[in-house]
């Protein structure tokens, strides 16, 4: 307990709950309003219009290839750094950091200058007909860059805590490394596992700067749900547009319901492991 008047503890909270309602719950809310203005049929077929489908398909797809790609490199990318010395860690660290302080367009357009079509690079695959810029595959490419750091840095902090001993103790008795991983680490690091994959799935889901460069806004191939929002809206298209960012609200609040959700169904489990 901390030793502040109670009248302090009370203005303390209070003031925090309005700047939550506000920033949070207001915005939401005022999502959904203004979605369900002229009805729930309105909304229901704005989305099922060929351009609102495509967008969510494209933003499903992509973000069903991005995070277990993520999730693959920031296992390995904790590991390296947690398990093992080598010269250059501290760059290691610093480079996984990047996406974090690099602005998503300026990501988007480095994207575009290096697989752009005035790039040897990517003279070079348009040549092989195998285009980046302005398709799917630079879409992927776009959200994989600012999804970078997501898993790793969940990863990071719990391996270091964890240090080496028990992976140590299962080669010491015969175990042999993919064995180790699986009956050692990934059940120490699950809880770690899983927050860095939720985040990075709602970043995925959500990313607008990098692929809006990237992506060339092509309307029914590259326009991905925060793109079509935009259209919509710019279009005044307010029903559509609201109507859409209301499914990717629920899909984010779906993902934490979900979290809540296994913190609930798993909650000595999880007491457990911060004890230890």
């Amino acid at each position: 307990m901390t030793t502040e008047p109670r009248a302090v503890r009370w203005a303390i909270l209070a003031v925090v709950l309005v700047l939550t309602a506000i920033l949070l719950f207001a915005p939401l809310i005022a999502v959904f309003i203004e979605a369900l203005s002229r009805g729930v049929g309105a909304a229901v077929a704005s989305l099922g219009s060929e351009d609102a489908r495509a967008a969510i398909k494209l933003t499903l797809i992509v973000t069903a290839i991005t995070v277990p790609l993520n999730a693959i490199f920031g296992i390995a990318a904790a590991w390296a750094i947690t398990k093992f010395d080598f010269p250059g860690k501290t760059l290691l660290i610093t480079l996984i950091d990047v996406p974090f302080s690099v602005s998503p367009v300026v990501a988007g357009l480095a994207l575009v200058l290096l697989f752009g079509a005035n790039s040897a690079l990517g003279a070079w695959f348009i040549a092989n007909d195998m285009k980046i810029v302005f398709a799917f595959p630079g879409i992927v490419l776009a959200t994989l860059f600012v999804t970078f750091p997501f898993v790793a840095r969940e990863l990071i902090p719990v391996m270091i805590e964890q240090g080496r001993s028990e992976e140590e103790a299962a080669l010491t008795l015969g175990a042999s490394g993919w064995r180790m991983f699986f009956t050692v680490t990934l059940p120490n690091i699950r809880w770690a596992l899983l927050y860095g994959v939720l985040l990075c799935n709602a970043r995925a889901m959500g990313e607008f700067g990098a692929v809006a460069v990237i992506s060339g806004k092509i309307r029914g191939e590259t326009t991905t749900m925060p793109i079509m929002i935009e259209m919509l809206y710019n279009e005044y298209m307010s029903v559509a547009a609201f109507s859409m960012a209301a499914v990717l609200a629920l899909l984010a609040l779906v993902t934490l319901a979900l979290k809540s959700l296994m913190e609930w169904r798993y909650a000595d489990v999880l007491k457990a492991t911060r004890q230890h």
